[in-house]
């Protein structure tokens, strides 16, 4: 697919790529300290000051939590903003974790539950997860700590930066692929015994399916579940979270498939599953989920 580009656009898009090149090779040089703070300040900018999709954020959290006072929500609201600015330093520093040892100290993730249902048996698993946490980190700490992973991500409007990104996710085995193969792909690598990692927490540009989601109706993307009852592999929801001292906790709970088929209606039965381990973890951490993008958006088609 080819994007067709006017002499302004390339322009504005090579400014943007050597401007994000230029604050990653900053957050490189200085102290994880150091680069946290830059993330809190900008987090703190952009929510005070630029107020990017800011009311659409302070609305939904509002709707999700009618019990928290408006305070309440402009606090959670702003380390939302924090954190997603974090997220942005955290992936610009992703070449600085060259070796297992360097996951592990990022990230707290026990592997026993899906070493034994997978590498322990010779065969593949599905691990779903939202834009939680961090997921990229968890994504590229997940390739070193159990296994590389088939990465199912969005392509991004700037090209540079998608290849750069892409380059940076695949550095330790993890295979990248783009969401309109990730249903010939993900089958071809589940069959050969590999780990599918899929995002099922946004809004689902064909998906005609909907169900709750945090107390109002929105579409869900089936793909993960087709994938891992097609292939007769088991599902994980894993959720990448802070711990309050600069590093992570990944969460694991496998979600039960043996009382599923592969018809339509059983896939639709486990993304109902997974869903609602999601809305959980963002019922307790509702500042670590990504509320910038608009989740019901598409709730009024229902």
């Amino acid at each position: 697919m080819k994007l067709r580009l006017n002499k302004s656009d390339f322009t504005a898009e090579r400014m943007l790529y050597a401007v994000v090149m230029g604050l990653g090779l900053l957050v490189r040089s200085i102290s994880r300290n150091h680069s946290t703070a830059i993330a809190r300040f900008l987090g703190d900018i952009v929510y005070s000051v630029f107020k990017i999709r800011r009311k659409l954020v302070t609305e939904n959290l509002a709707l999700v939590f009618p019990d928290k006072s408006a305070a309440d929500i402009s606090a959670i609201a702003r380390q939302v903003y924090r954190n997603q600015a974090e997220n942005i330093i955290e992936m610009l520093r992703l070449p600085m974790i060259a070796t297992v040892e360097d996951a592990a100290r990022l990230v707290d993730m026990d592997t026993r539950e899906l070493f034994a249902q997978t590498r322990d048996q010779h065969k593949g698993a599905v691990v779903v997860s939202a834009h939680f946490g961090n997921w990229e980190l968890f994504a590229l700490c997940a390739g070193l700590l159990v296994s590389p992973l088939m990465v199912v991500v969005k392509r991004l409007k700037n090209q540079d930066i998608d290849r750069q990104i892409n380059a940076w996710r695949g550095m330790h085995g993890n295979r990248v692929v783009y969401t309109w193969k990730a249903l010939r792909e993900g089958m071809r690598t589940l069959k050969n015994g590999g780990i599918v990692s899929l995002l099922a927490d946004q809004s689902s540009q064909k998906g005609q399916f909907f169900l709750d989601f945090m107390g109002r109706k929105a579409p869900v993307s089936l793909g993960p579940a087709f994938l891992a009852l097609k292939a007769g592999v088991p599902l994980f929801v894993c959720m990448c979270r802070r711990t309050g001292d600069g590093r992570y906790i990944v969460e694991t709970e496998e979600i039960a498939t043996g009382d599923l088929g592969t018809e339509k209606a059983d896939a639709e039965e486990l993304a109902r599953r997974y869903t609602k381990v999601f809305e959980r973890f963002i019922y307790r951490y509702p500042e670590e989920w990504f509320w910038l993008h608009n989740r019901w958006k598409r709730s009024e088609l229902r």
